[in-house]
């Protein structure tokens, strides 16, 4: 998911929650009578969106005789592609477009009632109390989510838009900071280092269920059936954030054993031969409340679950801080080839005490494989930085004494002001170098491999199709045609300008330009030709692949950066030149300036202008990232990062009072050019600005001049 899409959907959860909390604020139900209602019909759309979009695969599956044409479909075939079979009256298009008059809370109680009749798992999970609700009322909170944005929308979206409106609800107990929902980037980074794929998987703080969904979009990935392979144990203290984790589950169709307990002190879960979870589990995940406080020492002293003891009791008779029970619990449930990763707050890694004591033990297992260190504002609703931590009770001997210390402080998107992220591709970068650390360098190669491609991709993906001349036009071939019909356009008044005069240079800059971009699409062409030859020629070796990348993919980026410079700077050189014509009362005068024609073609050329960017950009962002990798592990084979990673020993972690915080061990990267700063660019805008506004200056002095005068000053 690009920034852009982020900031697009932060408008839309304050637009969602401005629309629907107005609707609560006219009648007459309390933020608790209203939340789950609304969270309902939230299920519905994202429900009812999966449907749609199944049906359709299916559809085109039985066309392409992947699936006989005659065949009845079934529950069964929704479901192995994670989603729900819903019966017509409970899918969101059946209800909006139910006649004026009928009664909506009867309506959406049977379609809660049709769904859990159908899917077991969410029996008496779903919100059914609508029939108190006006009529009035609930026809709008239905119109409210059934814009073109939420129709289209992904599980990710629906991810954030549950939190957002939990966090705004404010459900006392329901979530507690917003651990319930962690950032998919995150959950997401967890999963390719421990990478389930098989067996129990289990979240004892699952909140609502985000970690057995990643996982299960991990296997769809490596084309394995999630429900054929894993099962899914999780708990939770509170039973209205429960039900959203069922509701979560059940929408991308996936079951799970999720039970009410508090994990502190309770251990619900027994396996269906009748062994405890306790000890069994392949694989651990979870984003557990931070720094929590006050938990009863006499009710966990001796739990076999805390095999390195208790991390420190205060007077009270409570643990002072209950991260280390947690960290206990994920290593203690695994089995003895099993993995765990988990989110947990930066303080725990370097604290002392007797945190510190378990975190000797715990070391001393050799079970701690890889820690890595993020920064803040990750989290959509705190912004304390935070730490993955990574167990593997299988690893080989060979790195039993050692621990991967990531620092990844310094990897991140900016999706807007307040949130960062992981890019799929950074997620992707930091999943290699644990490969290396693993000894797993063909996946490194692959990788690299991968980035080179789809950025050759990229840079064809730019234009038409050669074969396929009458074919839809691709970005750089679209914004010159529209920008020969904007040139066709002003052309006729154009020649009609004197060559002195105020629009001499405006038109003048817009030429030359216009003759640049054009030179500039021409030559990006015939070298994107040329690099996809090199590229088949290219052997299959390690070195070959590094020398592609710095000898030729590197020239085409600088291109494709090059070309999007030019084409921003035509833009605004076209823009300029419109504005001064405009200014100009000749224009409005002459037949040969029709200003609503030229201005809708400039809107054309402009829309194709910021696409035949965005694809450049993507040329050298995928580039960037091959080098990102290259430039660190030029033999792909793992070595020390300065300010990035390091394999510490045990010795070393004893060194350091047994912190597993990365940066004591990194050191200090050295600083890195902005890549995405074009100073080109910049001085250009600066240049174009300067211009503007000594004529701007310019007539304005003229102006108070003429004032002047006829004040006989």
């Amino acid at each position: 998911m690009t920034p852009h899409a982020l900031q697009d959907i932060s408008k839309l959860e304050d637009t969602l929650w401005e629309a629907a909390d107005q609707l609560r604020a006219n009648s007459k139900l309390t933020s608790s009578e209203y939340c789950f209602p609304i969270l309902g019909i939230i299920f519905l759309r994202h429900a009812t969106n999966r449907y749609n979009a199944v049906a359709t695969r299916i559809e085109e599956e039985k066309a392409a005789g992947k699936l006989p044409k005659k065949l009845p479909i079934t529950k069964a075939h929704f479901i192995a592609r994670r989603a729900l079979m819903l019966p017509p009256e409970a899918r969101y298009e059946t209800l909006i477009a139910l006649p004026k008059g009928t009664n909506l809370g009867s309506a959406l109680v049977e379609a809660m009632n049709a769904i859990e009749r159908d899917f077991e798992p969410l029996a008496n999970q779903l919100p059914k109390d609508y029939e108190k609700f006006d009529n009035d009322l609930l026809e709008s909170m239905l119109r409210i989510f059934d814009s073109e944005a939420l129709r289209r929308a992904s599980g990710d979206v629906f991810g954030r838009i549950y939190e957002y409106f939990l966090m705004k609800f404010a459900i006392q107990g329901a979530q507690d900071n917003g651990e319930f929902f962690t950032p998919p980037s995150l959950v997401q980074m967890i999963v390719n280092v421990i990478e389930p794929d098989h067996g129990v998987v289990a979240d004892l703080a699952c909140g609502s269920g985000g970690m057995f969904v990643q996982t299960s979009h991990f296997m769809e990935d490596h084309g394995q059936k999630t429900m054929d392979r894993v099962t899914f144990y999780g708990q939770e203290k509170t039973a209205t954030t429960i039900r959203l984790a069922k509701m979560n589950l059940a929408v991308h169709g996936l079951e799970g054993e999720i039970k009410e307990a508090n994990t502190f002190y309770q251990d619900e879960h027994r396996l269906s031969d009748g062994r405890p979870l306790w000890g069994n589990c392949d694989f651990m995940m979870a984003n557990p409340p931070f720094n929590v406080d006050m938990v009863d020492e006499a009710k966990v002293k001796g739990d076999r679950r805390l095999p390195f003891g208790l991390p420190g009791v205060n007077k009270s008779k409570t643990i002072s801080n209950a991260n280390y029970l947690w960290i206990s619990y994920f290593h203690s449930y695994l089995n003895a080839r099993g993995r765990a990763g988990f989110v947990m707050s930066s303080q725990a890694s370097s604290a002392g005490h007797g945190e510190e004591e378990v975190r000797q033990k715990l070391v001393a297992t050799g079970d701690v494989d890889v820690m890595m260190s993020i920064r803040s504002n990750f989290f959509y609703t705190r912004s304390v930085p935070c730490e993955l931590w990574f167990f593997d009770k299988g690893k080989p001997s060979e790195r039993k004494d050692s621990v991967l210390m990531l620092d990844a402080r310094n990897v991140y998107r900016k999706v807007t002001r307040k949130i960062f992220d992981f890019s799929a591709e950074q997620q992707q970068n930091l999943s290699a170098i644990v490969w290396l650390y693993r000894g797993q360098g063909e996946r490194f190669v692959e990788l690299v491999d991968q980035h080179v491609d789809r950025s050759l991709q990229a840079a064809h993906a730019c234009f038409r199709d050669e074969n396929a001349a009458d074919g839809p036009c691709e970005p750089l071939d679209a914004f010159r045609e529209a920008m020969k019909a904007l040139h066709q356009q002003m052309n006729g008044f154009l020649e009609t300008l004197p060559e002195q005069g105020e629009h001499a240079q405006p038109l003048g800059d817009y030429l030359e330009s216009k003759g640049n971009a054009e030179n500039g699409i021409e030559g990006f062409r015939l070298f994107t030709a040329d690099a996809q030859k090199h590229r088949n020629e290219c052997g299959e070796a390690w070195n070959d692949t590094k020398d592609f990348v710095e000898q030729i993919l590197a020239p085409q980026a600088e291109r494709s950066r090059s070309l999007a410079s030019e084409l921003d700077a035509l833009g605004k050189h076209a823009s300029r030149l419109i504005s001064h014509v405009e200014a100009d009362s000749r224009s409005s005068e002459s037949d040969l300036w029709n200003s609503r024609e030229i201005k809708k073609a400039f809107k054309a050329a402009d829309a194709a202008r910021l696409q035949a960017v965005e694809n450049l950009k993507r040329v050298t962002y995928f580039h960037r990232q091959a080098l990102w990798l290259l430039h660190r592990f030029p033999e792909a084979r793992y070595v020390d990062v300065p300010g990035l990673c390091k394999i510490a020993s045990r010795a070393d972690i004893a060194a350091a009072d047994w912190s597993l915080t990365p940066g004591r061990y990194v050191g200090v990267a050295p600083a890195e050019v902005d890549e995405d700063f074009d100073f080109g660019q910049a001085m250009r805008d600066i240049h174009l600005e300067l211009k503007d506004l000594d004529r701007e200056a310019s007539d304005l002095a003229a102006k108070i001049q003429a004032n002047f005068e006829g004040l006989g000053i």
